[in-house]
């Protein structure tokens, strides 16, 4: 487990654009946070790293936009308006488990289950924490288990400009 504080938006959109220069074909990102945690402007600078230079904003109506002209493509999900892993099931949105590209998934602890609280594994909100994840992290949907290679990421926020960006890799 990671943990990052970004200080700004645009600090937030620059975590996105280093781990989209990073990001390889099949890589699905999860993201899960508040409703102005950052998560689209992460998104945002994710597609600046991956060579995308069309306007990234979220699909929250069309539940997935999908960006090509970069290194690789990508696919972003907004499942705010979906409650359910069955409502997520009939939207058909399984294909973008494993992308040919890079897919980022907002609220996704609606399809694969709640990630447990991170605060217990920050020990300062400054400080970069690593675990070695005995436990289990995600409490899977009775439908979908999180794909390989997947990126948790939990957004929090901690002041009007401050987050705090929590990760994890699994099956990388």
């Amino acid at each position: 487990m990671a943990t990052y504080i970004s200080h700004s938006p645009a600090e937030t959109a620059a975590l996105g654009e280093q781990w989209g220069r990073a990001a390889q074909s099949g890589l699905v990102i999860g993201l899960s946070g508040d409703l102005g945690a950052g998560k689209t402007q992460f998104v945002k600078g994710l597609a600046r790293g991956l060579g995308i230079t069309a306007r990234v904003h979220s699909p929250t109506f069309a539940l997935v936009n999908t960006y090509a002209g970069g290194r690789v493509t990508l696919f972003h999900l907004d499942l705010y308006r979906l409650e359910t892993p069955e409502q997520i099931a009939a939207a058909g949105l399984e294909e973008y488990l494993r992308p040919a590209g890079v897919t980022v998934i907002e609220w996704a602890e609606r399809w694969f289950g709640e990630l447990p609280s991170l605060e217990s594994k920050v020990q300062s909100p400054k400080s970069e924490v690593r675990s070695s994840r005995p436990e289990a992290h995600v409490q899977p949907s009775a439908i979908f288990a999180p794909p390989q290679p997947f990126r948790w990421v939990q957004m929090d926020v901690l002041s009007e400009t401050e987050r705090r960006i929590s990760y994890e890799d699994s099956g990388a």
